[in-house]
């Protein structure tokens, strides 16, 4: 049957905001047993109130119960909530902070003491005394930012009680942040990550590395060393340890993300590539325990991987799976670290993280491509530069009949007239095999700011933009100045420019888009939305840009910068010093001026709120005052707020609500009649 003729933006598709909000549990990471080589996952359940549950990946079972939330709120954005060894799994459970330890088949049993203000993450088993954890504690006695204390603890699991902090025993203390705490394999040595303000990890940050000993019961550390990272310069980031003495970590003194090792035995650091190559071996720590590579063993002239030396190979010659990216896009790599080479690996994967070593010749990640969910892959390197991929766990069969409705999507660079500098976007085109266009006609267009700002939109299946262009909608992605995964100095772009460059290229990405070569869109029908400082840059652009969009969304976005310096929360505290060129004393007539709050009279295109009221990133107050601020003027604005939400929706019934009352605006402000 031909396809029907139907104006852009009306037309009718399966891919209904009911069954996006019910499409399936995503994962939220994973983590791998290293003594059992058990794969385990953190999965987010939606329809369970957005409730985190841990799963044996490949049988598929859940090893706790529903009134278990495997989640942390450490920095706020969580991550690395879990770890295993030895068959029993160590977990921070949401709703009382505290770490629990579980074994299959058994009831979880807590580790650690009531407590309403500690926050535990990150979590270090001790391989020679797997009953002693090294982790993240974040103390909230005083709740304010800059009271909110972080340091390294050492946990006795067999040590706890009622009392307040027993069996919990400082560590390190000092740094503003810590992360990543890694044991060496013989359990002598650990590693470490830290930060001060007022950098966040990607501007400055240091690898560091100490000698352990256990003394009654607790790690303790001596002779602290930093290997690598300077303060506001160098990110040096994810340690991992490849053998006993070569600790594996990434570095962008190149101004790239680039592999290094730490050599225990001569005590210097350096490049493992012998020329620094324009690839992001890592992105940005907005989460903790995020992963990029996993050591593997040594390959024999048979190309077998083996735990020992293999005749005729150095002792040293031990290989890493890595995931990098080249200008946003993924490469899967296999690299030598005696021979300091790069073989790169065939690979279906638009997007790659939680890279974890499960054996000596395989890894498990979770991939993303274009037209299918993300799902856990086991790679497996049998021979030599010959992956094979396995999905492990049950198939994820929600998006299956919706394949030949999905977008395909376009990577473009644009040109900054007046910097002559790149401008990296994704195009969605409108998609439907049951309709098409109007002849003549160019399709409406919604244009997705990511968050961050410090951030990056892959290729990945996204199922909000596929609910557009099923529609009859374009949709872009811009990866504006000051995006990830394009380098350092891409990201440096948006130093002291926030506010200004994320702006001017999302309206340049409408200009340049609706106009020769290009002609992909309807410049006069662009709405644009975005989330957390994505919202802010829609906030931002629809005052600088009155004329550029039609309609505008904001999901939890920011609205007054000063008021985000006062209340944020510890990790983002000073994050608005590099962004903005100073602090409020320094420059606040900058603030003010790039503030949506200040210009809100300058707003002419309907806007539509969303808010969470539990939001502690992006507190309601922000929504509060740009909403009043344009009813009080009479300007066009709709406001909700969802109870019981937090910095984004994980409830079902709110990421439905959400999607509709946004394709009800953007189809009202557009005068599109047709299907919902």
């Amino acid at each position: 049957m031909a396809p029907r003729v139907a104006p852009y933006g009306t037309w009718d598709s399966p891919i209904t905001a009911d069954a996006i909000a019910r499409s399936g549990n995503s994962v939220a990471e994973i983590f791998v047993d290293p003594v059992t080589t058990t794969i385990y996952h953190v999965e987010r359940r939606p329809t369970e109130g957005g409730r985190c549950a841990i799963v044996k990946t490949e049988e598929g079972i859940e090893l706790v119960g529903k009134e278990f939330n495997c989640r942390t709120g450490v920095q706020e954005y969580g991550g690395a909530a879990a770890a295993a060894y030895g068959g029993t799994i160590f977990f921070s459970n949401f709703s009382d902070g505290r770490i629990y330890a579980v074994k299959e088949g058994s009831a979880p049993t807590p580790v650690t003491p009531e407590s309403k203000v500690l926050r535990f993450a990150d979590f270090a088993v001790h391989p020679k005394y797997p009953h002693l954890l090294v982790c993240i504690c974040e103390d909230h006695t005083r709740p304010e930012h800059f009271a909110v204390v972080t340091s390294l603890v050492t946990i006795n699991t067999m040590a706890h009680s009622t009392a307040l902090l027993d069996g919990v025993s400082p560590l390190l203390t000092g740094a503003d942040f810590y992360a990543a705490p890694t044991f060496s394999p013989d359990g002598t040595q650990i590693a470490w990550q830290q930060w001060n303000h007022p950098d966040m990890p990607w501007d400055g940050s240091e690898i560091c590395v100490a000698s352990v000993a256990v003394e009654n019961g607790r790690v303790q550390v001596k002779d602290e060393k930093r290997i690598a990272g300077r303060w506001k310069e160098v990110s040096a980031a994810f340690p991992a340890w490849a053998s006993d003495n070569t600790l594996l970590f990434t570095c962008d003194e190149s101004g790239w993300y680039n592999p290094w090792t730490y050599d225990m035995r001569t005590q210097k650091a350096s490049p493992v590539l012998s020329q620094p190559i324009p690839e992001d071996f890592a992105m940005p720590q907005w989460a903790l325990g995020m992963s990029f590579g996993a050591p593997l063993g040594s390959f024999g002239a048979a190309g077998t991987a083996t735990h020992v030396h293999v005749e005729g190979t150095e002792s040293s010659d031990h290989f890493v799976l890595y995931s990098a990216l080249r200008v946003g896009c993924p490469a899967l790599y296999l690299l030598s670290l005696h021979s300091r080479t790069l073989e790169e690996l065939a690979c279906p994967y638009v997007a790659i993280g939680y890279v974890r070593r499960v054996t000596a010749d395989s890894v498990v990640f979770l991939g993303a491509k274009a037209d299918a969910p993300r799902e856990i892959v086991l790679c497996t390197l049998k021979e030599y530069s010959k992956p094979k991929f396995t999905v492990l766990g049950a198939h994820d069969s929600s998006t299956d009949a919706w394949k030949a409705l999905f977008s395909k999507p376009a990577p473009l660079t644009l040109t900054i007239p007046e910097t002559g500098e790149p401008l990296h976007v994704i195009f969605y085109p409108p998609t439907n095999p049951e309709y098409v266009g109007p002849e003549g006609e160019k399709p409406p267009c919604v244009v997705n700011v990511h968050g961050g700002p410090t951030g990056m939109a892959d290729q990945a299946l996204d199922l909000t933009a596929q609910y557009f262009t099923g529609r009859g909608w374009a949709w872009v992605d811009v990866n504006y100045s000051g995006s990830s995964g394009f380098g350092r100095q891409y990201i440096n772009r948006l130093a002291g420019q926030w506010g200004i460059v994320d702006l001017r290229d999302c309206a340049l990405s409408v200009s340049q888009l609706a106009a020769p070569p290009h002609e992909l869109i309807d410049a006069a029908r662009t709405a644009i939305r975005g989330r957390s400082s994505g919202g802010y840059t829609v906030l931002a652009t629809l005052c600088a840009y009155p004329d550029a969009f039609a309609a505008g969304a904001s999901h939890f976005g920011i609205s007054d910068l000063r008021k985000l310096d006062e209340f944020g929360h510890k990790f983002e505290s000073h994050y608005c010093e590099r962004l903005l060129g100073g602090t409020v004393a320094e420059c606040g007539d900058v603030y003010d001026a790039r503030s949506p709050i200040y210009n809100a009279d300058k707003i002419r295109a309907p806007l539509l709120v969303l808010q969470g009221s539990e939001d502690a990133v992006v507190p309601p107050e922000q929504a509060e005052l740009i909403v009043r601020s344009i009813r009080d003027r009479g300007g066009q604005v709709e406001y909700t707020v969802f109870q019981g939400e937090g910095h984004g929706w994980r409830k079902a019934e709110n990421v439905k609500r959400a999607l509709e009352e946004e394709l009800k605006l953007y189809k009202n402000v557009f005068d599109l009649k047709g299907a919902a």
